[in-house]
């Protein structure tokens, strides 16, 4: 299969181009390095350095490698900053997702789109389903869904086959700590220097902490179906405070968390029900908290942790 990666140097993207490569797919990535690492990207791949939001580069790289489907991860993260910068938040998350559907539709392209779900859904009393009220509380989690809606716009509109998925707190190696999940690198990176895991509020909020690996399934699993929106997690509820709790059992380090003010928008509980993808991708996660902590804090020790996990 021929696949370009938006945002391909990153922390899922990256894990997604290494899947694609070992199966010997022929993968191009567009990431404009702004958060990305070069050194992520897998040597089969191809990397064009570009702004999504740039119409002329992406172009090209679609034109030249005319790929079947677009994985489209390249995106602003970070939900504070979202607040501080809306603009520049809308700016990469809708208006590159805009450029990326353009590009596709030319050719023929299916996107693949990387959405999230706690920011999308809001509180949840139970786990949320995807007819679940949509009630994002930041302009991250309204620009999100504004790329979903684009996406269906273009299905309706063009015939088109693409997908959305809502990811549950991604996690594992190569993760960055400054985006929406990265909690878990935060707490590794912290207890890799010696230092406590900090904690905003009582520790009682909830999430539903999806290991990379199974996100980069659920993603190939996504392509080739004809459309849709589905949740990708793991259904389960785990507080901050377990999380830090089981961070601390996987390094063997006993340093026990600080508390701070809890911050303005924290959401109290943001669990997904992936009964939808269990049925109609065929997925499911295989992967349990404890493994994949343990191979995330492995990759924290060997000095693969994102700069600023501390």
């Amino acid at each position: 299969m021929r696949a370009i990666v938006t945002g391909g140097a990153g922390f899922i993207g990256s894990h997604v181009v290494e899947a694609l490569a070992a199966r010997g797919d022929d993968v191009v990535v567009i990431d404009d390095l702004s958060r990305g690492r070069r050194e992520n990207v897998h040597e089969a791949a191809r990397l064009v350095v570009a702004d999504v939001r740039d119409a002329g580069a992406v172009g090209v790289a679609f034109d030249e490698l005319r790929p079947e489907v677009c994985f489209h991860l390249a995106a602003q993260v970070d939900v504070r900053a979202s607040v501080e910068r809306p603009d520049h938040d809308c700016e990469v998350n809708v208006l590159g997702t805009v450029r990326i559907l353009e590009a596709a539709r030319r050719l023929g392209t299916q996107v693949v789109f990387s959405s999230t779900g706690g920011a999308i859904y809001g509180e949840c009393e139970r786990p949320a389903r995807e007819d679940a009220p949509r009630l994002p509380l930041s302009p991250y989690g309204a620009s999100k869904l504004a790329g979903e809606e684009y996406l269906a716009a273009y299905n309706r509109l063009h015939g088109a086959g693409h997908v959305s998925l809502r990811l549950g707190n991604v996690y594992g190696p190569r993760q960055d700590p400054h985006g929406e999940a990265g909690v878990v690198a935060i707490f590794l990176g912290r207890l890799a220097h010696g230092e406590p895991p900090r904690i905003y509020g009582d520790g009682l909020q909830v999430r539903d902490y999806v290991f990379v690996g199974d996100v980069v399934r659920a993603l190939l699993a996504g392509a080739g179906r004809r459309g849709g929106v589905f949740n990708v997690g793991t259904g389960r509820a785990t507080s901050v405070l377990a999380l830090c709790d089981a961070c601390r059992r996987v390094s063997g380090l006993d340093i026990g968390p600080v508390f701070a003010p809890v911050r303005l928008g924290e959401l109290e509980r943001s669990v997904l029900d992936p009964g939808l993808a269990e049925r109609e991708l065929g997925f499911r996660t295989e992967t349990e908290l404890h493994d994949g902590l343990t191979a995330t804090w492995e990759s924290v020790r060997a000095g693969e942790a994102w700069p600023g996990a501390n």
